[in-house]
Formats: C-alpha cells, structure tokens, sequence
C-alpha cells in the first residue's frame, strides 16, 4: 500500500480548515437572518397593535366620514327695500315636483299620469327626461317648478299613485313693482358656465344645480351681500350612495337687507309719464346725493328672467326698436345740446374770456374757418349778453365766446360739473360720457382737433356726449354750488351708506349766481325757451335749460327750401329730446333730467315731462292743476284722467319686514 506524502497530507489538512471555516460563515449568516426575520415579524406585530387597539376610534372616524356626505344648503337672498321700506325684491316658495327614477316603476306611464294631473311646460318635460337619462336611478330630478298652490296640492295628495314623484318646496325671486325698476334693480337667474369663467368667485354655492345669481342692476353688482352663507346638512349614505338618513342640519345665514335710495312713487310717476316714449328720466335730491328715480322707458318685467323667458318673449324686448332692455338713464349717451350751455358760459367767466353784460351779435350764423354755423333762431337773436344767450338758447353767442376758451378749460369745466367722469353706484354699465379734448380725440380716431370741433362742443354737439345721470348731477351742482355726487344705497343691514351732498365747487359763487339767475328766466320770462312749461306756484317755481340734439346733418340746400320738420322725418332721424332742471330755484331740493329719444324740441316734449315729475316729486301727489298757467288745465287735466289709471295702487303695495333706518 502507499503511504500519503507529506504534501498530500498538507493539501488534505488545509481543505478541511477550509470546510469547517466555511461551515461556520453559514451558520452566523443564518443566524443574523433568522434574528432579522423575527425583528421585523415583531414589528409588524407591534404595528398591527398600535394601529388596532390605540388607533381604533381615529379609523373608526374616518370609516364613518367615507358613508356620510355634506350636502350645501342655499340661504334665503337678501331682500331689496325701497326708501319708504317697500319689498321691491324679495323671496316667494317655489313649489317643485321631483322623481327618483329607480323609485319610479315605469317613468314614461308616471309622466303621463302627471301630465293629467297639472300643465307642464313641453320644454320642461323635455329637458326632465334628459336629466333623467343621464342621471343616476336614485338622484331626484326637478319635472317642473315655479307651480301654483293648487297644482301643488294635487301632486302632493296623488303623490302616493304616483311611484317616485314628490313635491319639494324651495325658494324664488320675485320683483313685486314688475316694470317699474327693473332697470334699477336688474333680476337673477341661474349661474351658467359663462358665469363661471368670468367670475373668480370660489364660493362653492356656485355649484348647487339651478342655483341663481344676479344677472344685471343691483342684483349683480351687490352679489356678495345679497347672496348669504350657506348652510348644510350632513346625509348617510350606502356603499353606492343612495341617501339612507339625515344626521344633521344646520341653516344657513341669510343675504343682507339692502334699502335703495329710489322712491318707488317717484320712478312709477316718471315712467308712466314716459309711456309711449324711448326716453328716460333722472331725480335726485340735491342736498344729499340720493338718486329718487332712475326711469328708463319701455321697460320689460323680470320676473320672465327669472323663470325662464321663452325666445318669442326675448326676442320681442330684444328687437323693439324703442329699446326696452336698455337702462338708458345711465347706459344711454346723448348731445347734451343746450343744456350744455351753461357748462361754456362759466368756463369763459372763469376763465376772463367774457363779463357778464358783454354782448355778442348774433345775425343767425357764423362763418368760422370757411365753414358757415347756424343759430337755431333763422333770422338771428341780435345783440345778446350771457344771461340772455342761455335764456333764449342763442347758438352765436357760445360759438364765438367757445372759441375763445377753447376746448381743454370747457371740458375740464364739464368735468367738474359731473360729465366725462363715472358716477360708482351699483348699476350695470354706466356710461362715462365724453368731455373732449385734443388728447382724447387723437387716441379715439387718430385725428388732430379742429377748430370747428370747439364750436360744436360750445353748445354741447360734436363730441360731447353725456347720460341722463349726468346731466342730472350736473344740474344739481348747478343748483348748490357743491359737488354732488349720486348715491343709490341707503344702508346695507342698516349700515348706512355715506351722503353725497359734496363739497362747494371750484367756481365763483358770483359767476354760478349768473348762471342760476338765467335758468330761472328760461322758464319764467316771456323770452324763455320753457316759458310755456312753467310751474307758477311762487315757492315751487323751478330754474331749468331745454336742449335739442341734432341726429342728422342739415343740408345747405335744405336750408335754402326749408328745413325738414321732425315731425315729418322717420321717427329715427328725429333730435333728442332734453330738458334738465332744478326746484325749487331759491331753494333746491331736487334736480330732474329728461331725456327723450327722437323726441323732438326740448321745449316742447322734454320739459312738460321734466316739469310734472317735479311736482310729483316736491308734493307727493299728481299735480295740482293750480300749478300750472291757466291757459294749460283743460290739456292737463285731460292727460292726468289719462295717467291715473296706468300708476301703480300703492294701498294694495304690502310693506312687511320694514327696512332697517
């Protein structure tokens, strides 16, 4: 046998060390895993422990939180008060019916059985069905709203006949004085995408289905207070949604009282005075800034927005040539014409271009820079001083002293007085007007000013353009000397809105006094353009300026043949109407503005209107014929048995839930 060399016998020694040191590396591996194995099991058992004994009501919570669901409740809208605390926008029951389709054992034989029951609207039904499609089988489904009590009633009491219909009782807007301030108080409606894009409004009420909004007027632009905080309620729900009880319920708050400024009487004399007319008309107090009324003629009723108006009914209100969904009283802008006038005659007392007994002739035109401009008096007035040009509306004498000033100490004049400038109050798009100047004309055209553009603006053509609320301030600045300014709230939740009684103008008492002094000889001397429209009571004798605005240019050849009377052109090619006044003139209360359009002479279709809203406003009452001349009572008392019957009965107007003073 052979033995193992020595060699053999170190391999074999040194293989084995290698076995058991190996061996022993495996075992300590297996070891480190097992021990790491066991720390994590221990873990997670410890976990499983805290999250299941210490944690157990937080997770209990949040399991309960996944089957209960927060649904918004709509807070009532605030109501809208007139000055004397009449509702004139306020919140009616809205009687709904519902269906639950799943709950419905065939929808179309429900329907029809409904349909016997009381009238719905095809395009209700229609747009019912629809809902109804796309819509899950448990979510409710409005068929009609807006139902009278006894359709109501017969819903309710079938309702047991009738599987998945219900009836619900929410809440609707409704305008009690209808056309009468619409304008002013503008309507709601539901909130559309539109809405939504342009608004950056988060309030989540936004998102509840036919949820509404103020669209136009007063309504939209004191959303925020009107509106309210929601409420809610807090529902179970089961694994698929379906409501199973109601946990909680808590109302929301609601909008705010809001108390205009407006005198419902006042505004409903005004338009029915208007009626038949475009025209519109402002009042405002002249002590405090309170706008009275703010009339624009036709108006339109809101509660068709409201519930829905049919495009027959819009289209007829959108293609009335007279304009009835227009809020022309501060959205329309006219050729102030003579009323103008007073505006360059104090900018040329101010300015030394003129004193007040300086005369200019007046031969019926003048040729300015190879361009002939007529008076509106033919054959011409002769010599006329200021109070005179303004009494008897001398064009002459305001081209030559425009001249002179030069637009730039006009417009900034007419920008004291309230024109050119935006009157903040909560209406939609009130207009600024324009007080031109180079500057202006040049970025609105791209063209240089011209002479010629001085001497239309001087009798206030051409560019000059201003709203009834404007000319109404103005004549109320005129009046007191102070800057009036326009307020249409009164209090909001009985915080009260500051005045606007204003400070004293930047002109000389002595140059308005002239001023005033000619306005109350347009419309009580012999030569004045409103003699015949005068009021003779001594202590309600009003101050006041007619205007005619031109539409269309007169011909030279027209001149020559005669110039074409407005009665005898189409209706749309006719002058603007304009007559703006204050009253009493020793003592101003009011100041009155009037415009209508196409209307004719200032003198002999806007300052009748301007003079009986005066007295409305300064009596209370439909004039007294003492008021008025002698030779005027049988006329005006023929149209008074006229308007009576059209005024609104304001025994029967409820004034429940008074506004806070």
């Amino acid at each position: 046998m052979r033995y193992k060399t020595h060699a053999e016998s170190r391999l074999m020694n040194q293989k084995a060390d290698q076995v058991l040191k190996s061996a022993t590396r495996l075992s300590r591996r297996a070891l480190l895993i097992g021990f790491f194995q066991i720390g994590i099991i221990v873990a997670l058992g410890a976990r499983m422990r805290f999250l299941q004994v210490k944690e157990a009501q937080k997770y209990r919570l949040l399991a309960e939180e996944n089957r209960i669901n927060v649904h918004l409740l709509p807070p009532a809208r605030g109501i809208i008060f007139d000055r004397d605390g009449r509702i004139i926008a306020n919140n009616v029951p809205n009687y709904r019916v519902i269906m639950v389709r799943e709950n419905a054992i065939d929808v179309d034989v429900v329907l029809e059985q409904l349909q016997k029951l009381i009238y719905i609207k095809p395009t209700d039904l229609d747009k019912a069905r629809k809902q109804i499609k796309r819509r899950s089988a448990f979510v409710p489904v409005t068929i009609t709203e807006n139902l009278n009590w006894i359709s109501f009633a017969k819903v309710a009491a079938n309702a047991p006949a009738l599987p998945g219909i219900s009836t619900e009782v929410g809440l609707s807007r409704i305008y009690s004085q209808k056309e009468n301030l619409a304008h002013v108080i503008g309507y709601v409606g539901p909130v559309s995408d539109h809405y939504l894009e342009r608004t950056k409004d988060p309030d989540p009420l936004l998102q509840i289905p036919r949820f509404q909004v103020g669209k136009t007027g007063v309504e939209a632009q004191t959303e925020q207070q009107l509106r309210g905080t929601a409420g809610h309620r807090r529902i179970e729900v089961n694994a698929v949604g379906r409501v199973m009880r109601e946990l909680e319920r808590a109302e929301g708050k609601p909008g705010a009282a809001v108390k205009l400024t407006i005198n419902s009487e006042i505004q409903n004399f005004a338009l029915e005075r208007m009626d038949g007319l475009s025209a519109s008309a402002v009042v405002i107090d002249c002590e405090s800034g309170d706008l009275l009324a703010v009339g624009s003629s036709p108006s339109f009723d809101p509660n068709l927005f409201v519930r829905g108006i049919s495009s027959d009914a819009y289209n007829g209100l959108r293609n009335n040539v007279f304009g009835p969904l227009r809020a022309k009283a501060v959205q329309g802008t006219y050729a102030p014409a003579s009323t103008f006038k007073m505006v360059t005659a104090l900018a040329a007392l101010e300015n030394g271009v003129i004193r007040s007994d300086e005369t200019v002739f007046c031969p019926g035109h003048l040729d300015i820079a190879g361009t002939r401009f007529h008076c509106w008096k033919r054959q011409g007035h002769g010599e006329m001083n200021l109070a005179d040009s303004i009494i008897q509306s001398c064009d002459v004498f305001f081209y030559t002293i425009g001249q002179k000033v030069g637009i730039d100490k006009i417009s900034d004049m007419a920008r004291r007085f309230g024109l050119g400038q935006h009157h903040d109050l909560p209406l939609s798009a009130i207009s600024r007007g324009v007080a031109p100047t180079p500057d202006w004309k040049q970025r609105s055209f791209d063209k240089g000013w011209l002479l010629g553009d001085t001497v239309n603006a001087s009798i206030g053509q051409g560019y000059v353009l201003a709203s009834p609320l404007q000319l109404a301030v103005m004549a109320a600045r005129l009046a007191t000397g102070r800057t009036v300014r326009p307020r249409l709230i009164q209090n909001i939740d009985g915080e009260v809105m500051p005045l606007g009684g204003g400070a004293q103008l930047d002109v000389d008492p002595v140059h308005l006094a002239v001023v005033q002094k000619a306005m109350f000889g347009v419309a009580n001397t012999k030569d004045g353009t409103a003699f015949s429209k005068r009021i003779t009571t001594q202590e309600l004798r009003m101050a006041g300026k007619t205007g005619t605005a031109q539409v269309r240019r007169i011909t030279a050849e027209e001149r020559t043949t005669g110039v074409i009377p407005n009665e005898d052109l189409p209706w749309e090619k006719r002058d603007h109407a304009l007559f703006v006044n204050y009253a009493p003139h020793d003592n101003p209360k009011i100041a009155v503005a009037v415009v209508v359009e196409h209307g004719g002479g200032g003198s002999s279709i806007a300052a009748p209107i301007a003079r009986d809203i005066t007295l409305f406003a300064l009596t209370g009452e439909i004039p007294d014929l003492k008021h008025y001349p002698t030779e005027l009572r049988n006329q005006i008392k023929r149209e008074q048995k006229k308007l009576a019957p059209r005024l609104i009965d304001w025994s029967s107007v409820g004034t429940s839930g008074r506004a806070k003073t």
